[in-house]
Formats: structure tokens, C-alpha cells, sequence
């Protein structure tokens, strides 16, 4: 959807802010698209995933998220298992 607002503006000058209203979406929602996301939560999840794949690799692939789990409580991450075993590393 946010593809389509950007190319509405693009191609037939139709503003950000219209096209938003137009389809009820917030224009934070689309300038966070437009911009990528740099809140602290996702900058968080981008480290937790290089560590969750850095682990992974360095036990061949054997371990799974309790262990991964484990591993980085270990380093110091305050984590739980499902956010291990639900993240897309």
C-alpha cells in the first residue's frame, strides 16, 4: 500500500497526505515505510538477530531456540525463548 501512495504522488502528483487519508492509513505509517524504521525496538531485533544467526552457525546449526535461548542470557540479553524461536534469523 505504501508503494502505491509513493507512486499516486509520482506519477499523478496526488499528496502523501491525501493518498493517506484516502486510504486510512496514518502518514506516520507511510513516512516510517517511506524512511525505514529506526526506533530503538527495531535496531534491538536487527542485533538480536546477527547474534541468534552468529550462534546458530557457530553450533553447526544443532541448536535450537532453548539452547540459543540460553546461550544468550549468557551474554547478557534479556530474552525469552518464543521471541527466539519467532525471529526470522
Amino acid at each position: 500500500m505504501a508503494g502505491f501512495i509513493a507512486v499516486q504522488r509520482a506519477e499523478h502528483g496526488v499528496p502523501h497526505a491525501t493518498a493517506c487519508r484516502a486510504l486510512s492509513v496514518s502518514q506516520a505509517w507511510f513516512y516510517k515505510w517511506r524512511h525505514g524504521d529506526a526506533s530503538p525496538q527495531h535496531a534491538r531485533r536487527e542485533q538480536l538477530k546477527a547474534a541468534i544467526r552468529r550462534l546458530f552457525a557457530a553450533h553447526r546449526g544443532t541448536y535450537g531456540s532453548p539452547r540459543i535461548t540460553a546461550d544468550l542470557r549468557d551474554e547478557g540479553w534479556r530474552v525469552g525463548e518464543n521471541t527466539v524461536c519467532g525471529t526470522d534469523a
